[in-house]
């Protein structure tokens, strides 16, 4: 069949094999997936083509090899998206540049750096009326001296996520958690002792389990109107130290009025492309705290795709196929996990939820997005269910395991 246009995703990781599956679902297309190192997420699947480029996330290697990949379809309409922060950022600061040889749905640098800047950040909060946990910086120079300006139990982590995730040390874990004064120095030290040497976010632990997150992801259409929003409450999250702060299990949810306030927000300053807000519930004043907002549809973003709203379908049908869309907001319920079963139920403390959870399973209305039939063969089998176990071995080692201790 041929395809009407080309998605190429920038990443091999489990979002890029849910946004490959969510376009095959769309439109029955296989999609370029490039990253430095192929991941298990997308191996030995026929939904997709995997190409390796070494250093992709380098901005010397970055445009070059695009260019390359561009020039090997010439006749092909080609939309570039990413699947993680590195690649949203190399996209968005070459943006005219590639702009020549593919559809970039990305804002502008200017805009970014409005958006990414954590101070630029707070002030658009307070323009917009979104609350935030209490937020200071420490630094190598001053963290021998720092005390936070609010109560621990506080929330540790790396300014610069690119130079954080190049350095190493005894205990590193993406996210920390200091309960007291001794951790939070034993903390710091540890880090600035390693390579990284740049800014840490300090921010004040809001109270609440997993389940008091909130996750949103939007799709703005290049009209810079708001096309679909959905909203996720999480579970679970993953507890492994490279994994913390990321959802493993998502039951959609809705609030309008969230809904119509981050809306507002998005067509005011101008926003276009996907857009994914992480929030934590505060139930001390009853707000939803917001922690970041991310200039790409986020890692666990299936879950939308799985509750019926297709997202690969909605930047498609907008930049690819010009089809005009309406605004809608995500109501269907559905459970999205990427953990077995056993693990969730067994680790998830939020008994309501589970119930729900044991509700949506029992009437099919969950999803894992790698376990996918239409693209199951015995190798793919196999290694994506050694994984699904994995998780069982993790989180009995890591789970609420947050400080520099193993």
């Amino acid at each position: 069949m041929e395809q009407p246009f080309l998605p190429i995703l920038l990443g091999s990781d489990m979002n890029a094999y849910g946004m490959a599956r969510a376009f095959y679902e769309a439109y029955g297309l296989k999609p370029l997936v490039l990253g430095r190192s192929h991941l298990t997420a997308t191996q030995d699947s026929r939904i997709l083509n995997f190409q390796a480029i070494a250093n992709l996330n380098e901005q010397e290697v970055f445009v070059p090899a695009l260019e390359k990949i561009a020039k090997q379809y010439p006749d092909k309409k080609l939309l570039l998206l990413a699947c993680g922060d590195d690649y949203a950022k190399l996209i968005i600061k070459n943006k005219p540049e590639l702009e020549k040889y593919f559809t970039v749905p990305y804002i502008d640098e200017t805009l970014m750096d409005q958006i990414l800047l954590k101070e630029n950040f707070y002030k658009m909060c307070e323009k917009y009326d979104f609350k935030y946990p209490g937020t200071t910086t420490v630094t190598a120079e001053n963290y021998h001296d720092f005390t936070p300006p609010f109560e621990y139990p506080i929330i540790l982590k790396a300014s610069n996520s690119v130079a954080y995730w190049a350095c190493s040390f005894p205990g590193k874990k993406k996210v920390f958690v200091a309960n007291d004064e001794a951790e939070k120095t034993a903390i710091l030290k540890a880090i600035y002792a390693s390579s990284y040497q740049d800014t840490m976010i300090v921010q004040e632990f809001i109270p609440g389990d997993d389940s008091y997150m909130r996750v949103l992801n939007a799709y703005v259409g290049q009209d810079g109107k708001v096309k679909l929003m959905c909203l996720g409450n999480p579970i679970l999250e993953e507890h492994s130290p490279d994994g913390i702060g990321s959802y493993a299990a998502i039951i959609t949810t809705y609030d309008e009025k969230l809904m119509d306030k981050v809306r507002h927000f998005l067509e005011d300053i101008g926003y276009t492309g996907f857009a994914n807000f992480d929030m934590k519930y505060d139930a001390r004043d009853g707000e939803y705290k917001l922690f970041e907002i991310n200039l790409r549809n986020g890692r666990s973003s299936y879950f939308v795709t799985a509750a019926g709203y297709n997202l690969m379908k909605y930047v498609a049908d907008d930049r690819m196929l010009n089809i005009k869309q309406e605004l809608t907001y995500a109501d269907n319920k559905h459970l999205w996990m990427i953990i077995p079963k056993g693990v969730l139920f067994k680790y998830a403390s939020n008994g309501k939820m589970k119930i729900e959870a044991k509700s949506l399973i029992r009437q099919g209305k969950w999803t894992n997005s790698l376990f996918y039939n239409e693209d199951m063969n015995p190798k793919r089998w196999v290694k994506i269910t050694l994984n699904n176990l994995n998780y069982y071995r993790k989180y009995k080692k890591y789970f609420n395991k947050k400080g520099l201790e193993e």
